[in-house]
């Protein structure tokens, strides 16, 4: 892959600095870098590969340089604003946020998932909702293999997915200190609520499941149903996915067809006491599954325990996959 021009919207926050690192550790052909973000952060350091890079105010004439690649995750207000303006300057756009992301002219993307949805971006590309992400990892073979009928979502999702504004109303809790995030105290409690609730008494985090589920796995046929729970630990989604299929399994076939797939660890001997946790996953890229079990409440049912890091897999390793699939495919 030849070196490119990348910069970085929203460079400051939690996202940006992983998409930062990450880039590092997988050697990410990088020649020029440009850091922007709120006024406040103008003029902040920040380090790459050993350079320092000065953090600029995003405005409106912030991409009148020579830049191949925009990473953005900085809201989705910002997103919608600034990724039109930036695609007009012909830049591709990477968006971390959920602003494009049920457009039909906008690919979602999950490389081990739908990759050849890239070949149709119009420039701009969406990163999906970081418990959606690593929900269709496994939900793929699966599907492919045994036609998934209907999915139940029930998550455990930490809170440094609400950025350093969650992560810090944990802290506090624990010294029994007031919420300035969410609204109750997270901390020795969990939160059935991310997101804001709508009409039909989902939130927008379930729905987010739901939709973009059906989307990257081209398939609106599936019925999924989603309750998405705020929990007391700082990195690693949990999900418990409770799965009905159309054909006919044995749970030896399911074993297998998760072992096979790029991206899983299956981790599953609850004779030893072995399962994912999020302690297991924090800096870690696959996806873990584990408690792989029939469910004899229907004919062809499966419960299984997915569990990723958030802030990797679940938002910026994700991107910077979907960079390295952009680059490959060009």
């Amino acid at each position: 892959m030849k070196n490119i021009n990348v910069g970085i919207v929203g460079a400051t926050g939690m996202v940006g600095r992983n998409f930062l690192k990450i880039m590092e550790e997988r050697n990410f052909p990088v020649k020029n870098l440009y850091l922007f973000a709120s006024s406040k952060s103008n003029g902040k350091k920040i380090l790459f590969r050993g350079k320092e890079y000065e953090v600029e105010e995003l405005t409106e004439n912030s991409f009148n340089k020579p830049i191949d690649l925009l990473l953005f995750s900085a809201g989705g207000e910002i997103s919608k604003k600034f990724a039109l303006i930036a695609k007009e300057n012909g830049i591709t756009v990477i968006d971390n946020s959920s602003a494009w992301r049920m457009d039909k002219d906008v690919p979602l993307i999950v490389p081990e998932v739908n990759p050849e949805d890239i070949k149709w971006h119009k420039g701009i590309i969406s990163n999906p909702n970081c418990s959606t992400i690593q929900s269709v990892v496994p939900l793929k073979p699966l599907h492919e293999n045994f036609k998934i009928k209907r999915v139940i979502f029930s998550t455990y999702q930490a809170v440094s997915g609400s950025g350093i504004a969650g992560m810090n109303d944990l802290k506090n809790g624990l010294k029994h200190l007031e919420p300035q995030n969410y609204p109750y105290p997270i901390a020795f409690n969990c939160l059935p609520h991310i997101d804001s609730f709508m009409d039909n008494g989902y939130t927008k985090e379930e729905m987010k499941m739901i939709k973009e589920t059906k989307k990257i796995l081209h398939d609106d046929n599936i019925k999924i149903t989603s309750t998405t729970v705020r929990v007391p630990v700082y990195f690693g989604h949990c999900v418990s996915a409770n799965i009905e299929f159309e054909k006919n399994f044995n749970i030896e076939e399911i074993y297998e067809v998760l072992n096979n797939f790029k991206g899983i660890v299956v981790l599953d001997n609850v004779e030893k006491n072995i399962y994912p946790m999020p302690i297991n996953v924090e800096g870690k890229d696959e996806v873990y599954v584990g408690r792989i079990r029939r469910d004899f409440s229907v004919e062809n049912g499966i419960n299984i325990w997915i569990v990723a890091d958030n802030t990797r897999k679940g938002a910026a390793t994700n991107t910077i996959q979907i960079a390295e699939l952009l680059l490959k495919n060009k």
